[in-house]
């Protein structure tokens, strides 16, 4: 599995590598890593030749599928000509430049799309584009961290550009040997460029500068808060209480840290996820408005607003979800009800009507300012707290 780890140098372009070759006994050679558009077109080049000159042989009830090269043009479409599973593409824009990624859907599944920061469960199978099998998790699940800073099992950016555009599955069974069997989950095969894949690094099964492409099944996913703080010693994840899919502001599905002008060097303005334009993206910005008080400290819920008081459930949680949620039937030991999410500025009497609004004399909150959509949420609204001048 670790053959999937995401190498930070791809964030580096023209970091030079080194070869084993040398033109003396001193000296060693250091080869330059190739122009990412150069690589990119020749790349592309490739794919599109194999995607015209192999079919789909088989997909099976599992939604395995195989590929095949063409020898009867009469009888086997291509995957390019082929209507039954359509060859959809998407834009993905790094390296500084912007690659085509194409990818077929055998099928969408039922149940959520995960962010490309979110944590997925998956299985897979990785081919080269002669159809050497280059490694596989044998069908079974695989843990992997699509957000390329967390701490392990990281993949490579392919995955990250294309998962979300898929859903998990519905639900899942487990059965009495403690196999576990998903419903309805999300299948699909993706063709990457070497640039969105392992680039200059090579292995025993994939060469340098390589495109591929992988079967796979969505399982399952797990949201995740990555907001962290870095040191001497490391990464360490924090988070600001909301989950990094509740912070795609444009709601595209994919958040991005456009802090890496090396990789992003001009990015769209259409994929900017940054309420107070700081450069820091919501998903790592522990104040998101930009107020001078953290998105933490803005969704801590009232002391005396936690657990049963006076007779009104106010919720287990320190601090307020993004929107009210029910109890769960599957844990009646447990009743999740939060009846009030993340609040807007308050909108009710003032505590002194005969003096204007202020720090010192604020709004009461009213019930709908904790539940009415659409709202602006105080941690993406600079105007409150209001801070005492």
């Amino acid at each position: 599995m670790n053959k999937f780890k995401y190498y930070f140098v791809l964030l580096l372009a023209g970091i030079a590598i080194v070869s084993c070759s040398k033109k003396d006994d001193d000296e060693v050679v250091v080869t330059p890593v190739r122009d990412y558009a150069v690589q990119y077109k020749a790349d592309n080049d490739s794919i599109e030749k194999f995607l015209k000159s192999n079919y789909i042989e088989n997909v099976t009830a599992d939604f395995d599928v195989k590929i095949s090269k063409i020898t009867d043009a009469t009888s086997q479409v291509s995957i390019w000509d082929q209507t039954t599973y359509k060859l959809e593409s998407r834009d993905v824009y790094s390296d500084g430049i912007t690659y085509k990624v194409y990818y077929l859907t055998l099928r969408k599944g039922a149940g959520e799309s995960p962010t490309n920061t979110d944590k997925v469960s998956t299985a897979y199978s990785c081919y080269l584009l002669n159809g050497t099998l280059a490694d596989s998790s044998y069908g079974l699940p695989f843990t992997a961290n699509l957000f390329p800073y967390a701490n392990s099992n990281t993949v490579i950016q392919g995955w990250a550009e294309i998962l979300p555009k898929f859903k998990t599955s519905s639900s899942s069974t487990v059965s009495n040997d403690g196999t576990i069997t998903y419903n309805d989950y999300g299948a699909g095969v993706m063709f990457l460029p070497s640039g969105l894949a392992y680039y200059a690094n090579s292995s025993s099964a994939i060469p340098a500068y390589t495109p591929i492409y992988f079967t796979f099944k969505l399982f399952d996913l797990q949201r995740m808060d990555n907001e962290y703080n870095s040191s001497s010693s490391g990464i360490v994840f924090i988070g600001d209480g909301v989950p990094d899919y509740l912070e795609d502001v444009n709601g595209d599905g994919y958040l991005y840290d456009f802090r890496n002008t090396t990789k992003y060097p001009n990015p769209p303005k259409e994929l900017i996820d940054d309420t107070d334009g700081d450069g820091i993206a919501d998903f790592l910005d522990f104040d998101d408005d930009g107020d001078g008080f953290t998105t933490r400290f803005e969704i801590t819920k009232a002391a005396g607003e936690v657990g049963v008081v006076n007779g009104f459930n106010y919720g287990i949680k320190l601090y307020f979800p993004w929107d009210p949620v029910v109890d769960n039937p599957l844990t009646p030991n447990v009743d999740e009800t939060e009846p009030r999410g993340i609040p807007r500025r308050p909108t009710g009497e003032l505590a002194n009507p005969s003096l204007p609004e202020s720090a010192t004399n604020v709004r009461k909150y009213i019930e709908a300012d904790y539940t009415e959509n659409p709202r602006k949420r105080i941690h993406l609204d600079n105007t409150y707290p209001i801070k005492i001048n």
